[in-house]
């Protein structure tokens, strides 16, 4: 896909968002179950089943997939198609690339070892590694532009309001 491609599988979207600024309201959704025999949820990708558990610091067999992991993943997958749709809408090429996400945990919190130590991420690092025959200032704008529209990292960067609940089934059947 070319530039051109892409503004014109965009225009018709942003001119509606910009008619109907509710049209461009969505709710995203995930949804696991609880895995009756285990210390597991299991998860609906949209693609597959994915099976999260106990990391192997907090005790799991590492078997299931940790949440901290999927929340990386999802960091490189968001950034990477960002990165890419920005490369195409400003017409830089990029041969290959990678796109690596680490971040820094201390389970002494989580495990309630230590009430001082975080419970979550201390430090996440982003990093690509592309081959562009770019200049630096095409490189920084590529960058600059992801951060800004990768939806992942600007929620993870600006922290959304944050609920949460517990319903009982009967409650929820009368809701």
């Amino acid at each position: 896909m070319d530039a051109d491609a892409l503004r014109a599988l965009q225009a018709p979207l942003k001119d509606r968002y910009r008619q109907e600024a509710d049209a461009a309201l969505v709710t995203l959704k995930a949804e696991g179950r609880l895995d009756a025999d285990a210390i597991a949820c299991k998860v609906e990708t949209g693609r597959a089943l994915a099976v999260a558990g106990l990391h192997p610091a907090t005790g799991g067999s590492g078997l299931e997939l940790c949440s901290g992991d999927m929340l990386l993943e999802a960091l490189v997958a968001c950034a990477g198609v960002t990165v890419k749709a920005v490369a195409t809408a400003l017409g830089i090429a990029l041969r290959d690339g990678r796109v690596l996400a680490e971040g820094d945990l201390d389970f002494r919190g989580t495990l309630g070892v230590d009430k001082a130590a975080p419970v979550g991420f201390r430090a996440i690092r982003l990093r690509f590694e592309l081959d562009t025959e770019a200049g630096e200032a095409e490189v920084a704008t590529l960058l600059k532009l992801t951060e800004r529209y990768c939806v992942v990292y600007q929620t993870l960067n600006t922290r959304p309001e944050l609920t949460a609940e517990i319903v009982r089934p009967s409650t929820a059947a009368a809701a």
